[in-house]
């Protein structure tokens, strides 16, 4: 299950690079493709926010009851939250250009920027301190238990998979 939200972060990675670069083409006033980055946020917002983060949740929510005695932090739970709102307000503003309603592409630069930077902090954060944790914390019992329970919120990566049956191009 690790193994599978360290590649699942592999993946985002590389689709925040390159929503960094279409950052850097707006703060440079040069053209850029709209409809690329809201395909991008509609990824992250139909897989990330659907299956990735509940299957996080689900983990450390099992690691809570599992050490309740530890010094443990409800932050996941609120920094998945914040994406949420974050992809939402990036989307609703994507949505507006895509509308020809006119939007400042500073303010169009800057909501994007806010977007990156808080899902790169989130990773960095599982990535340095959750994963460990849950790595040291829990056995290979805990963790056939635990993918049980993730079983029904598993589902195939739309974008990064070998299905032919794609949804993302």
């Amino acid at each position: 299950m690790l193994a599978r939200l360290h590649n699942d972060h592999k993946h985002i990675a590389i689709l925040l690079t390159l929503l960094q670069k279409k950052q850097h083409r707006l703060e440079n006033a040069e053209t850029v493709n709209f409809n690329l980055i809201r395909d991008i946020v509609e990824y992250m917002q139909s897989y990330t926010e659907h299956s990735h983060h509940p299957l996080e949740d689900l983990i450390d929510d099992f690691y809570i009851q599992k050490y309740p005695s530890e010094l443990n932090e409800k932050r996941l739970a609120d920094e998945h939250e914040r994406l949420v709102e974050s992809s939402s307000t990036l989307m609703a503003t994507l949505n507006l250009i895509l509308s020809d309603i006119p939007v400042q592409l500073e303010q169009m630069s800057e909501v994007l920027k806010e977007y990156i930077d808080l899902q790169t902090r989130h990773m960095i954060y599982e990535e340095q301190h959750l994963f460990p944790k849950w790595q040291a914390g829990m056995t290979d019992e805990d963790w056939l238990s635990v993918g049980a329970q993730c079983q029904e919120r598993l589902i195939s990566d739309p974008l990064f998979n070998d299905d032919d049956n794609v949804l993302f191009e």
